[in-house]
């Protein structure tokens, strides 16, 4: 149900292409996943989500544990008839939030207690009430809860945490009990090489549907994000699909696909696109800026997204100005749209065995001779 179908290799780098099936449709690799946090992609539609070429998004255990309730959402039929998107959904453990949230949560190795940021009340998550709340979802892959430290952690530090991750693992795997729903370990251990190899052989060896490397892009430098995007991908199964959670730039996707990482998400294109700036190449566009006004162009006229099929750089610029809502939505599809394209032309690089990755300019490295 949950096959891995590596179609081509590079010969050059480990980048591969992929199909990952699951019971609500097939995910083809390298992938972009946009992330819609309460069941939702920000101000996207499923309709718009489709057109951008999104394949599988992401949810949040945590935040729909909060509201409106996983049993809410299980007597809806599941998420995907709740947000009426019937492709694959990946919904995220909530340890991410053990980071995020850290002033507001007491954690230890039987879970952690929150406060709740809506209204103050006490949540405590287990990994078991974690897996729970996912089988509930019914989403197609559940993330196993994992406690992710801040970057500026000590060795010592970093290596209880994982330890701990390790532990909830383990009950994870032991209190997941749905057929239809992979679940995914994670790999934590910071910057240490030496936490990294052992949480990846570790992990690896549960033999998960899929495996994912988290605690990347918390604060840290880009060289400490790269060197585990090298680093770590030699004690991954080669089979199953590997998941980079939180990358969402062109530079680290390409480095990251080159290593052969197959899935990632980031929640850039849509916090970007709320605040007016659009993805153009490897650029940022303020689209608030006046240079824009008497701009006609579209954002990008190689791009076939909606977007910029249909409206001007001084538009958008009009609508952002104005606060329009619709100038949110309509940057933030375009975003999506980019970054599911620039996977698809690493795909086909890939598929002609033209794909390279020197960190030149961005048109002439990671896609070859391919245009997008």
């Amino acid at each position: 149900m949950f096959e891995f179908e590596i179609t081509s290799n590079c010969s050059n780098t480990d980048a591969r292409t992929g199909i990952f099936h699951t019971p609500n449709g097939q995910v083809n690799t390298p992938r972009f996943m946009p992330v819609g946090t309460l069941a939702t992609v920000k101000g996207i539609s499923s309709k718009q989500l489709t057109s951008a070429g999104s394949e599988m998004i992401l949810s949040n255990t945590f935040h729909l544990h909060l509201q409106p309730g996983e049993k809410l959402v299980k007597e809806s039929g599941g998420i995907h008839k709740f947000m009426n998107w019937p492709k694959p959904i990946l919904t995220d453990s909530g340890g991410y939030q053990v980071f995020s949230l850290a002033k507001l949560n007491n954690i230890s190795d039987k879970g952690v207690e929150f406060k709740n940021p809506r209204d103050g009340s006490h949540v405590f998550l287990s990994p078991e009430k974690v897996m729970q709340i996912q089988m509930d979802l019914s989403s197609d892959v559940a993330m196993a809860f994992d406690h992710c430290p801040p970057h500026t952690a000590n060795e010592n530090d970093i290596e209880d945490s994982l330890q701990r991750t390790h532990l909830w693992l383990q009950k994870c795997v032991e209190t997941h009990q749905k057929s239809n729903q992979a679940l995914f370990g994670i790999v934590q251990g910071g910057r240490y090489p030496r936490l990294r190899e052992y949480s990846a052989k570790f992990t690896s060896s549960f033999d998960l549907p899929g495996i994912a490397v988290g605690g990347v892009s918390v604060g840290e430098s880009v060289e400490q994000i790269h060197s585990v995007i090298n680093f770590v991908p030699t004690f991954l199964p080669i089979n199953k699909p590997r998941y980079l959670m939180g990358i969402g730039s062109l530079r680290e996707i390409s480095l990251a696909v080159a290593k052969g990482f197959d899935m990632f998400d980031c929640v850039l294109p849509t916090r970007l696109g709320r605040h007016g700036t659009s993805f153009f190449n490897d650029e940022r566009l303020n689209l608030r800026n006046a240079r824009f006004r008497n701009d006609f162009s579209p954002i990008d006229k190689t791009c076939k997204c909606e977007t910029c099929k249909s409206y001007s750089r001084a538009y958008l610029h009009h609508l952002i100005r104005n606060d329009e809502i619709l100038g949110l939505t309509l940057i933030s599809l375009h975003n999506i749209a980019h970054l599911i394209r620039f996977t698809n032309a690493i795909s086909k690089a890939i598929k002609d065995n033209c794909f390279t990755i020197d960190f030149a300019p961005w048109k002439t490295s990671s896609i070859a001779h391919h245009t997008w």
